[in-house]
């Protein structure tokens, strides 16, 4: 009967001391995988939309992949500010067209000062996924830091339509364009 709580407390211990510190990003750490329509490009530039017939082990190895690459590209970009071996951690991935991945490779080149580039990839990454809060949120920063407060108030009403008020992406663009926090 003792053993249940350390057991839990050791679970419990494993499972948080190597997630990500909140603070540094508004980023998820676990975004969706793909569906299994969705493939790895060959190139790491687009996604082809063929369905692929998989055994069931093969499919949830697809998601194990998506997933342990997200996670290494995630430390990369959020862990380490490592934006470039992020981004290129993310391209070898295979899922360019991925709403998440093209946020983060858009957020990663933001940093790195690339804001031509970032805006490509939040564009992609909303053609992926047009109600994706976080891009929203990402580019309304990225309209901020051009100076385009009007915009980025915008996309902070549309991040609003999406999850509300409360939800981190609203927080941190607000937060953004009141200029008490940069990201």
């Amino acid at each position: 009967m003792r053993k249940t709580p350390l057991l839990a407390a050791v679970i419990l211990l494993g499972a948080t001391a190597g997630a990500p510190n909140p603070a540094k990003a508004i980023e998820g750490a676990s975004p969706t995988p793909p569906t299994t329509t969705q493939q790895p490009s060959s190139g790491g530039t687009t996604t082809s939309s063929k369905k692929a017939k998989r055994p069931k082990s093969q499919k949830s190895s697809a998601a194990e992949d998506f997933l342990n690459g997200w996670h290494k590209a995630y430390a990369l970009v959020y862990d380490k500010q490592d934006y470039v071996g992020g981004i290129a951690a993310l391209h070898a991935m295979g899922y360019d067209d991925n709403a998440d991945v093209a946020t983060l490779i858009g957020y990663a080149s933001r940093k790195l000062g690339r804001y031509d580039e970032a805006k490509l990839w939040y564009d992609r990454a909303l053609a992926a996924d047009p109600n994706h809060a976080l891009t929203w949120s990402y580019y309304g920063m990225w309209q901020a830091e051009q100076g385009n407060v009007l915009k980025a108030k915008d996309d902070l009403e549309k991040v609003r339509s999406i999850c509300g008020t409360g939800c981190r992406e609203y927080t941190a663009l607000k937060a953004a364009i009141d200029g008490t926090v940069t990201y």
